[in-house]
């Protein structure tokens, strides 16, 4: 089975790349549609690792980001800190990112806040300074850099206008592919079973209701990937199609990215989906090499590990 997590990194060691000299207590910050995963450094060094529930008000309430943020400062916050890296989706503006450094400053004060999208940390953690990152979780985004300072985003529009290749959207794919096959007076397949038995409903017309249902919501069908994911590892036609299909994708908002900064990599790809998943991995690949991009990684370590590159190159 495939772990649709990302990958952890221990508290203890410095991340992979940081810069180990690095001075003073910064707090990073990694705010997904799923949950907020932060982590505290000492001198560059990770001594505590926390996660809450996401804190996006795209996804949430801002209340609920409120009570999310609450938490995780509790367990990593305290005592003097001196900056608070902060990347999320959906900083599309300066209004956005200052949207969400008014929920942060309550837990830091007196800490130089910085938020920036969520793919800024992914290409950080990957230890490049320019290039392409690529976000494959519950949502997808690329988002790069080239020497000249140049930057440049494809995708990243939230769940209602694309996340192509996301957890989401695999998992409204499955839905959409139990219901063309009960319209079509076909029984449920592999995939839909397993759909029907993980939502807990009989049949695929109750899907309908339950998809619309405002109490499922975005995080609750990014979850059914891990379906997909597994039925396509066992096999199953359909699920192996659906996974492929969000590789190249992902690689058509990476490709996008490449070519307006007139780069030739790298391309890193990350998040959960993007780190754990080998037969997306492999599509994702070899869309990128008909294009003449070879130079693709992925992500090793967590995006919230980028944060000490980050604050090093802000502090020049």
């Amino acid at each position: 089975m495939n772990n649709l997590e990302p990958a952890q990194h221990s508290p203890s060691t410095p991340a992979a790349g940081a810069p180990e000299t690095l001075s003073g207590t910064v707090i990073g910050l990694d705010i997904g549609g799923t949950k907020t995963r932060g982590v505290r450094f000492e001198d560059g060094v990770p001594v505590r690792d926390q996660s809450a529930g996401s804190s996006n008000v795209q996804n949430v309430t801002r209340e609920q980001a409120m009570a999310n943020l609450a938490e995780l400062f509790a367990g990593i916050g305290g005592g003097r800190v001196d900056e608070v890296y902060a990347g999320s989706g959906g900083i599309d503006t300066d209004e956005d990112a200052q949207a969400l450094a008014d929920l942060i400053a309550p837990h830091a004060p007196g800490a130089r806040i910085t938020v920036v999208h969520d793919s800024r940390l992914l290409l950080a953690a990957g230890g490049a300074s320019t290039g392409v990152a690529v976000i494959a979780g519950t949502g997808s985004a690329a988002w790069g850099r080239n020497s000249a300072g140049e930057e440049a985003r494809a995708g990243g529009w939230g769940y209602l206008l694309g996340d192509e290749g996301s957890g989401y959207w695999l998992g409204r794919e499955a839905v959409r592919h139990s219901l063309r096959r009960m319209n079509q007076g076909l029984e449920p397949d592999r995939l839909s079973k397993a759909l029907l038995e993980s939502c807990g409903v009989e049949e695929p017309g109750k899907l309908i209701a339950l998809f619309h249902d405002p109490r499922t919501g975005r995080r609750y069908w990014a979850q059914q990937a891990r379906l997909v994911v597994e039925a396509a590892d066992a096999g199953d036609e359909v699920s192996i199609g659906l996974v492929d299909q969000a590789g190249r994708d992902l690689a058509d908002l990476a490709s996008q990215a490449v070519r307006q900064l007139g780069l030739d990599g790298p391309v890193i790809l990350g998040s959960g989906l993007g780190m754990n998943v080998a037969r997306l991995q492999d599509a994702f690949k070899a869309r990128l090499a008909e294009e003449g991009i070879v130079d693709v990684r992925i992500l090793r370590q967590d995006p919230v590990f980028g944060v000490p590159r980050l604050v090093a190159e802000q502090r020049g």
